[in-house]
């Protein structure tokens, strides 16, 4: 007599979860490539442009941000994926982040940005 193996009869798997290692680091050596998307000069624009520079300048120890002003250049939205603006681009350090808003909350810009551990939100 043969039996059949019923599926999902096997021990069950035990799940590891690795630590994030892809955090970023602010190296002192090293500038974040941040691009802001914006439309114009809007109360949200200049507020999030506003925003951002103060959020570098106090915990970011080299930086570039590119403002791109897609009234004027439109085509450049869809090579980042823009769907709402303003939108914020974080290129380096790896990897990729996108935060969509004015950037008025200034703790969930760091945690975004990976700047301050997701437990600090908590707290």
């Amino acid at each position: 007599m043969i039996t059949k193996k019923k599926k999902g009869a096997s021990k069950p798997r035990r799940v590891v979860k690795s630590p994030r290692s892809s955090k970023p680091v602010a190296d002192k050596n090293r500038a974040w490539n941040l691009r802001l998307y914006v439309a114009g000069q809007t109360s949200k624009s200049i507020s999030a442009i506003a925003n951002l520079k103060r959020i570098c300048e106090q915990h970011m120890p080299r930086y570039h941000i590119e403002v791109i002003d897609l009234m004027q250049r439109p085509q450049l939205a869809r090579n980042d994926q823009i769907v709402a603006i303003p939108t914020l681009i974080r290129k380096v350090p790896q990897p990729m982040k996108r935060i969509i808003g004015d950037l008025s909350a200034t703790e969930r810009v760091l945690i975004g940005l990976d700047l301050v551990p997701a437990e600090a939100e908590r707290a």
